[in-house]
């Protein structure tokens, strides 16, 4: 019985890892903005970290904004050049420049071409507001409307 079992869930655990993809390099830039999101939200609300956060100006991810590739550059040179050595050499500022350099390099160099940005809102990477930019033929369109 016991071994009828232990087959069972190794056939279940093959079937499961086979279906399995890749990731490709939007889904690895997608998932790695989400990290770095999740690992800035804990660098601003950690009691130790204050005093590095402070420095950190606020960003809201969007890799399909064609402006995150300058706001990223921006943000990494910031961590980089944290006036304060003590907060350059936290674990979790360390995990955040290898973070945010990893993401910089896919999106600038491995995913180059691959990445379809929808919108330039660069006030959008900084307020995580996006406001509508409508296209000519969509403007258009509502103006005849009316």
């Amino acid at each position: 019985m016991r071994l009828g079992l232990a087959s069972l869930l190794c056939v279940l655990n093959l079937l499961r890892l086979c279906e399995c993809a890749p990731p490709t390099c939007y889904s690895r830039a997608l998932g790695l903005s989400k990290e770095v999101m999740v690992l800035l939200d804990k660098i601003h609300t950690y009691h130790r970290m204050k005093p590095c956060a402070e420095i950190l100006p606020t960003i809201f991810l969007d890799v399909h904004n064609s402006c995150v590739t300058t706001k990223l550059r921006d943000f990494l040179y910031v961590v980089l050049n944290h006036p304060n050595q003590y907060c350059r050499e936290r674990p979790r500022m360390v995990l955040l420049k290898r973070k945010i350099q990893n993401l910089y390099t896919i999106i600038t160099r491995i995913c180059y071409r691959d990445l379809v940005f929808f919108t330039d809102d660069c006030e959008a990477i900084d307020t995580g507001h996006s406001s509508p930019h409508y296209a000519e033929d969509r403007l258009q369109l509502l103006q005849e409307e009316r």
